[in-house]
């Protein structure tokens, strides 16, 4: 390149730095505010499973800032799709890491386990606090390990050992598993993996066949691992789908001749959209449950008055108010912004930095007074979170679909956690020496 070619070359930059510097409706238009990134999926495959989410997210935070904010402070929401993609959800990542138009970022809620997995060096480099409500990987509940990630509430090896205590529930005890073939029928991702080895851990403890089955993304096509499961003699099945891959299950599975009743989908395949899809194959499909359907909740009411009745709301279809990925979205926004909370009262009550934000998620304590105080007891268990317990108490329900909606069958399951606890800080363990990390200091209060 020529010098005069340079030269016009950096004038152009120049001007465009400047023109971007003298532009205060795009420097000024977050601040004072919470930036929240919303890493959204509003297309392909897994869309159904994202759109009432993001609505849920959406009207809660319409709502809480038209209260004046968090203690004053108004979340700043930025939407970013990802089409459920690593390298999208890169780009949005890299985009707002760092704050965005003066709003300053204090946590990041993901929505891809695969992305959760993916993350972790960077979260750590960059330190910011990744939170995944009721996903991520199962290692980080480790946070001496995994300080800038917090797989809140619910983790996927508390759901294995969920599934198989209602199973043992059925067949009479825990002894009455053994011989017992139980066949997980995954999705061959980050997220559909993550029971591999609890599902193993289980095995060996009660002596049952643990069969595994990948089902590669999206999973339009199941028809060989049904056929698979049938010919095996598989007694129960461990459903572990997502998107589209949920209905095609059921579908598929009837079309076999294996029973509804003898399933038990994951968190992320036992929605709304999971079954009705379906149809009559889906009828008394079982599945986990983190969110409850329903509306009756004071929150739900808050919203239907304030945001949904008065032309506000996010949703195109005003049926899937109140479902379970809206109100999974709900659940999520409420988290949010009590992290806040927890920031603030520390911090002051203005826009917390990822710093302040760390510091707020290891020390979130949501307990059941504060649950009712805001509205969504029966919606929210209790969450209180360490600097070395990066979850909180896991629990969830069984429920079942009777064609029209979803009932609980069981109280709130705890499973078997402490069976765990030397595989995942085993787990975490060797990622450290892997990465040859050192011990993390001891955090002060």
């Amino acid at each position: 390149m020529s010098f005069f070619k340079k030269t016009l070359a950096l004038a152009g930059a120049i001007a465009i730095a400047a023109s971007a510097a003298v532009t205060p409706s795009f420097a000024e238009e977050g601040t004072g505010q919470q930036l929240f990134p919303l890493f959204s999926y509003r297309t392909g495959p897994y869309a159904p499973s994202g759109i009432p989410q993001w609505a849920g997210y959406r009207d809660y935070f319409n709502y809480i800032n038209e209260k004046g904010g968090v203690n004053g402070v108004k979340i700043f929401v930025q939407e970013c799709e990802t089409a459920y993609t690593l390298e999208r959800a890169f780009e949005c990542y890299e985009r707002y890491k760092n704050g965005y138009a003066g709003a300053p970022v204090a946590a990041l809620f993901t929505t891809s386990s695969g992305f959760d997995a993916a993350i972790s060096d960077k979260a750590r480099i960059d330190q910011l606090p990744i939170v995944s409500v009721a996903g991520g990987r199962g290692d980080a509940v480790d946070g001496s390990v995994f300080p800038y990630q917090f797989p809140l509430l619910f983790d996927y090896w508390t759901e294995a050992s969920i599934v198989v205590e209602h199973i043992a529930n059925q067949v009479g005890g825990y002894d009455k598993l053994k011989g017992l073939k139980i066949a997980t029928l995954y999705h061959d991702s980050g997220y559909g993996r993550e029971t591999i080895q609890p599902m193993g851990i289980l095995a060996k403890k009660y002596g049952f066949e643990d069969i595994q089955i990948p089902v590669p993304h999206p999973g339009e096509q199941q028809q060989a691992q049904w056929q698979q499961i049938k010919r095996a003699g598989v007694d129960w099945v461990f459903f572990r789908a997502w998107g589209v891959m949920s209905p095609v299950g059921l579908k598929t599975a009837a079309r076999v001749g294996f029973p509804a009743d003898r399933i038990i989908g994951d968190i992320w395949t036992g929605s709304e959209e999971d079954a009705r899809p379906a149809g009559a194959a889906a009828k008394n499909y079982l599945a986990v449950s983190v969110y409850p359907s329903g509306t009756d909740f004071k929150i739900s009411q808050e919203l239907k008055k304030n945001i949904i009745d008065a032309g506000k709301g996010d949703l195109k279809d005003p049926t899937k108010f109140g479902s379970v990925y809206y109100n999974a979205g709900l659940v999520q926004a409420i988290i949010f912004t009590e992290v806040l909370r927890t920031g603030q009262a520390k911090f002051g009550n203005r826009p917390l930095t990822k710093e302040e934000g760390h510091w707020a998620v290891e020390h979130l304590d949501i307990t059941a007074q504060r649950i009712e105080e805001l509205g969504a007891t029966g919606l929210l268990s209790p969450l209180k979170v360490t600097p070395q317990d990066h979850e909180g108490q896991p629990a969830a329900k069984i429920v079942q679909w009777d064609g029209t909606k979803w009932n609980a069958v069981t109280g709130w399951l705890k499973g078997d956690r402490p069976l765990f606890k030397d595989a995942i800080f085993a787990k975490a363990a060797a990622y450290a020496k892997e990465k040859n990390l050192p011990p993390r200091e001891p955090v002060a209060n």
